[in-house]
């Protein structure tokens, strides 16, 4: 016959106390991992840091696009601004040439193409031009598209005069 539980013994496993485990704390297949499942995680860190590093690139790739178009788009303007100026210029005789031949050469020497010439107003000197500028994400990458810029300019307006 088995001996009579004591009164300080767990009366399920006839053991003292202290020394019974915790079914809630006792190692099992739900807070233990076992051989198997520890082969089947093999290399998941390798192919998390794999799929983190695909997504730090595209967004460095993002953020160099952006970048290269707000860059072009500076560019344009202040090309498209310059030669207006220098063609408006032109236009009133305080510098020689034709003013769309000036505004083409202002245009090259700021990085910018003049993609249009118009001239209005008396004596044809209010000048308006469209220039470009190539937006390409990388310098050794071709251009992806343009950035356009377009731009006014001629003699400040005579209110005296009636304009």
């Amino acid at each position: 016959m088995s001996p009579a539980p004591s009164a300080h013994t767990h009366p399920a496993t006839d053991m003292p106390p202290a020394t019974a485990p915790c079914p809630a704390t006792a190692p099992g297949p739900a807070t233990a991992p076992g051989p198997a499942t520890a082969r089947r995680q093999r290399g998941s860190g390798t192919v998390l840091m794999l799929a983190v590093v695909c997504v730090a690139a595209l967004g460095l790739v993002a953020v160099l696009m952006f970048t290269a178009v707000s860059n072009a788009g500076a560019k344009a303007g202040s090309a498209a601004d310059l030669a207006a100026l220098a063609a408006a210029d032109a236009a009133r005789q305080l510098l020689p040439g034709d003013p769309c031949a000036v505004a083409a050469a202002t245009a090259t020497a700021n990085g910018a193409t003049l993609a249009g010439c118009t001239r209005q107003g008396p004596g044809g000197q209010i000048v308006t031009v469209r220039v470009q500028v190539p937006v390409s994400t990388l310098g050794w990458l071709p251009p992806l598209t343009r950035a356009h810029s377009v731009a006014r300019a001629g003699p400040p307006p005579q209110p005296w005069r009636g304009d």
